[in-house]
C-alpha cells in the first residue's frame, strides 16, 4: 500500500469514536487528503507519540498516511504537530477568518489535486492573522491565490461582455457567470444576488490588480474589505451555495 509523509493543515475534523477522528487535511504535495486517524485521541504514551494528542482544525503538522484502496478514507498513521497557531484560539475574529479559509479550501480543492502555492498561502495567512491590522489583506491574498490556482481567476483586464479591454470607469459590473468585470451599466445590486452582476467601484478592481501583480497588498482599508466581500460572493456563485462562515465575511 502506498505510503507518504507530507506537511498538512487540518481543515476539517469530526469525532469517529471516543478515541478516533476523521479529518480532512490540505497537504503540500497531495492536495486534500481525507482520512481516519484511529486512536488519535487516546492518552497512552504510544498514541500521544504518534498523534501529538489529537488533530485539531487550523493546526499545521506532518502527517503520515497509508492509502487503503478499498476505502474512501486513507488511514492516517501519525501526526506530528508543528504549529497550533495559538492566536486563532484567543481571537474570535482571527478564528472565524481561519474557519472561512478552511471552508473554501475544502470546497474548491480536490482530493489528490496538489496545489503547493495554495498550501503556502494558507499557512502564511494563518500566521498573519496574529496581527489585527493585517487580517483583511491576508484574507484577500489567500482568496485570490485559491481562485487563481483552482482555475477560477476573474478576468481583470477585459470586459467579459464585450471582449475588449476594460475602459477607465468609476464603477463596473461584476458578472460571476462570465467570470469578470464589465463596463456595462448595472443596477445598484447587493451581495444577496446569486450571480450578479454586482456594482463594483474602480478602487476594488485596482486592488485586485495589485494583488494579482504583487501577491499582496500593503494595508487594510475599506477597499480591502469590499474586495474580500466580492470574492466571497464570487466563490458562493461558483459553489452555488453559501457556506456557513461566509456570513462572517459578508457581514450578514
Amino acid at each position: 500500500m502506498p505510503r507518504f509523509k507530507d506537511q498538512a493543515v487540518c481543515i476539517r475534523e469530526i469525532d469517529w469514536s471516543e478515541t478516533s477522528q476523521v479529518v480532512a487535511l490540505l497537504t503540500e504535495s497531495h492536495g486534500v487528503v481525507r482520512g481516519l486517524a484511529k486512536g488519535s485521541k487516546r492518552t497512552s504514551a504510544g498514541a500521544v507519540a504518534r498523534f501529538s494528542g489529537g488533530i485539531e482544525v487550523l493546526t499545521l503538522g506532518q502527517v503520515g498516511r497509508t492509502t487503503r484502496p478499498i476505502s474512501d478514507l486513507a488511514q492516517l498513521t501519525e501526526w506530528d504537530l508543528q504549529d497550533d497557531f495559538h492566536h486563532l484560539r484567543t481571537s474570535f475574529d482571527a478564528q472565524m477568518l481561519g474557519f472561512y479559509a478552511a471552508d473554501i479550501t475544502a470546497a474548491l480543492v480536490g482530493e489528490g489535486d496538489a496545489h503547493p502555492r495554495v498550501f503556502a498561502a494558507l499557512t502564511g495567512m494563518l500566521a498573519e492573522l496574529a496581527e489585527p491590522a493585517s487580517r483583511d489583506a491576508a484574507l484577500l491574498c489567500y482568496q485570490w491565490r485559491l481562485l487563481t490556482d483552482c482555475g477560477y481567476q476573474p478576468d481583470l483586464q477585459r470586459d467579459v461582455h464585450e471582449d475588449k479591454p476594460l475602459p477607465d470607469r468609476a464603477t463596473y459590473g461584476f458578472d460571476a457567470r462570465a467570470g469578470g468585470f464589465t463596463a456595462r451599466r448595472v443596477a445598484n445590486g447587493s451581495a444577496t444576488n446569486v450571480f450578479g452582476p454586482w456594482k463594483v467601484r474602480r478602487e476594488t478592481l485596482t486592488i485586485l490588480r495589485e494583488v494579482d501583480a504583487a501577491g499582496r497588498v500593503d494595508a487594510t482599508s475599506a477597499v480591502t474589505t469590499r474586495a474580500n466581500r466580492l470574492l466571497c460572493v464570487y466563490i458562493r456563485a461558483i459553489l452555488d451555495r453559501q457556506l456557513p462562515t461566509m456570513r462572517y465575511v459578508l457581514g450578514d
